[in-house]
């Protein structure tokens, strides 16, 4: 039985992170996923959210806005819209993107412009939700 899944996220712009984990929590559209060893083939789209990785004891933590996920082989493959890593996240940039979309929302003219807004508040939650770890909740533990 294998015992790590090979986790790759990608982005347009590069590959933002490619190693072997124990298991990933992805923000799905409907709800959490968790990706252990051994899944059953999977496509799905994923929304916006942190997406969680687990490495021995270690964690390491992703803002998504959204994508594809594809589980096959032992093998999770993220296409992601945006994923950016906790620690390279600028709070002060993701706090003035905040402030504009706040701005925006208030603003809105049209339904189009209120939901553009609203998914640059969304974006901008989760960049500063993801950069500033609070109180995060325990990743579930895999298969012992």
């Amino acid at each position: 039985m294998a015992d790590k899944l090979r986790l790759q996220v990608v982005t347009a712009e590069r590959v933002t992170f490619d190693d072997d984990v124990d298991i990933v929590v992805a923000p799905g559209s409907l709800g959490q996923l968790g990706i252990l060893p051994m899944h059953a083939p999977l496509l799905t789209t994923l929304g916006v959210g942190p997406l969680r990785v687990r490495q021995g004891s270690e964690e390491t933590i992703l803002a998504l806005t959204g994508g594809f996920l594809e589980v096959r082989d032992n093998r999770v493959i993220v296409l992601a819209e945006a994923a950016e890593r906790a620690e390279d996240i600028d709070t002060a940039r993701a706090e003035t993107a905040r402030q504009r979309a706040l701005t925006a929302l208030k603003e809105a003219k049209t339904s189009t412009d209120s939901l553009l807004a609203a998914q640059a508040l969304q974006r901008s939650l989760i960049r500063l939700k993801v950069a500033r770890p609070r109180h995060r909740p325990p990743m579930p533990q895999d298969r012992g």
